[in-house]
């Protein structure tokens, strides 16, 4: 029973991970029991049928707690499931438990003072990731083959690039949320979306057909095969780029582009550099609009409890106003801090006019950005600047994420695919330097040495095709695996 190996596997493993923070098991069981007797009798059951599942912390699933890591909310108990957890019960997946998340959702570290600090399944020394990465764990330690995170600044990809396995993250005009938690209700233009981690891309074309798109989903590998002298990817024009936004990427993870740059031009695929600068504003001009409130609905989920020191910390700054910003950031760069200067004068408070004004950035980026984007199907380039953190960097940090925020600023689609390891010779490849952020990467990068390494591929404006609501998904998903069938044929002696 593939439940039972799953319950070994989480005893297995637990102690060290500290990911599935809310079990099930004895619920699970019973589910797995109807489920048995229900195919024994000749019923469907669904597409999903007795897959184990894990979802993050911030989805409902009915007797267990939506606390987000904070202490006041201890008692939370879900009354009812989340849209996503019953449209996967009605497809006879097994709902095993809720993940660990960071506090708040607010960083790229799973820790939180209910159900503590999970760890990477691979090196206990570092997070990882999130704030999807109790899930993320899970599934790349063997837990579970399938799990449900959210995504509003890198969330499923950076834990899933962390921990070496795939994630994938729909348009939210596809799939929404999910039901999830709503931290920061003050975003309009900006959203948090539900998305999927598992270790195979196929695995995440699966789930995303019973949630999207029903048993007619087909991905566009099958029918690209004939393209082009039956070369895969034939037909295809992929930009790409290695630059990852304000923090210089560690030397794995420029190697990484380059690896999944061959792999796709094995495959047929027509593949161009661009200059990632584009990128690097979007990353900017997401944290201005997610800094616009000052913090204010986070503050609001703590009530009377102080938030933990990295999240306060956080907090502390996108609280600052905009009038002493410009003095702080000066200040910041004198000392060493030149791009915790430059983060500074991007983001805080806004209301208003100077609100509007963003949006109106935004809207006038994303004009830019289509017209640069529209010769090319898909784009690839880094998920993050760093392999896996080391634990308690994660807001010193946070930029590491930033070439995951194009596609959040934007709502394209997107996902990541493993490529490699960072080798023994790639622990010490950064410039030195004084600014305190590219000197926390530079310690993150000594002792990354094996941790996994992957790549992103981002979906463009208005790719999809007449009559195919779904293109944009479609192809994102068959470039990621076009990606990882390279891998494969590496690993089988098929690729130079």
């Amino acid at each position: 029973m593939i439940l039972a190996e799953h319950i070994a596997r989480h005893g297995e493993t637990h102690a060290a991970l500290n990911a599935l923070v809310q079990p099930r098991h004895a619920a699970a069981v019973v589910e797995a029991e109807r489920l048995e007797s229900r195919l024994r009798a000749g019923e469907q059951v669904g597409p999903l049928a007795g897959v184990p599942v894990s979802v993050k912390e911030c989805f409902a699933v009915t007797g267990l707690v939506t606390s987000l890591g904070i202490p006041t909310r201890r008692r939370a108990i879900d009354v009812a499931d989340a849209p996503i957890v019953s449209c996967l019960r009605a497809a006879g997946a097994i709902i095993v438990g809720k993940g660990n998340v960071p506090q708040a959702m607010y960083l790229h570290e799973t820790d939180n003072p209910v159900w503590g600090r999970t760890s990477h399944p691979s090196d206990a020394t570092r997070g990882p990731g999130g704030s999807s990465g109790g899930d993320a764990a899970l599934v790349a330690a063997g837990v579970v083959p399938l799990a449900v995170g959210t995504d509003l600044a890198g969330s499923i990809r950076q834990p899933a690039h962390a921990c070496g396995i795939s994630g994938f993250l729909p348009r939210s005009t596809v799939i929404g949320d999910g039901g999830a938690f709503d931290t920061v209700p003050h975003l309009t233009v900006v959203r948090p979306r539900m998305g999927f981690l598992a270790r195979e891309v196929d695995d995440l074309t699966r789930v995303f057909a019973v949630v999207a798109a029903g048993s007619s989903f087909k991905p566009l590998t099958r029918a690209a095969d004939a393209r082009k002298g039956g070369r895969p990817g034939g037909g295809l024009r992929v930009a790409w780029w290695d630059d990852a936004g304000p923090l210089e990427p560690s030397p794995a993870v420029r190697r990484a582009v380059h690896e999944a740059v061959s792999r796709l031009k094995q495959a047929g695929v027509e593949t161009v550099r661009l200059d990632g600068s584009l990128a690097t504003e979007a990353a900017w001009l997401h944290l201005a609009l997610l800094s616009a409130d000052g913090g204010a609905d986070i503050r609001r989920l703590f009530a009377a409890t102080c938030p933990i020191p990295p999240v306060a910390r956080l907090l502390r700054l996108a609280g600052l106003p905009m009038w002493l910003r410009p003095l702080i950031a000066g200040l910041s760069q004198a000392v060493g801090g030149g791009i915790e200067a430059e983060a500074l004068r991007a983001t805080g408070p806004r209301h208003g006019a100077a609100l509007e004004s963003l949006h109106h950035r935004r809207a006038e980026f994303a004009t830019r950005f289509a017209a640069v984007a529209a010769p090319y199907d898909a784009l690839l380039c880094p998920v993050s600047a760093l392999p896996a953190l080391p634990h308690g960097t994660a807001a010193r940090l946070v930029l590491g994420a930033a070439p995951c925020l194009l596609a959040n600023l934007l709502d394209l689609p997107a996902g990541t695919v493993p490529i490699t390891r960072v080798g023994p010779d790639e622990e010490l490849g950064r410039a030195r330097s004084r600014d305190r952020v590219a000197q926390a990467a530079a310690a993150a990068d000594r002792g990354s040495c094996g941790l996994p390494v992957g790549v992103q591929v981002v979906g463009v404006p208005d790719v999809a095709a007449a009559g195919d609501p779904l293109g944009a998904e479609r192809i994102v998903l068959d470039v990621m695996r076009l990606v990882e069938r390279g891998q494969d044929q590496r690993r089988n002696g098929g690729v130079d």
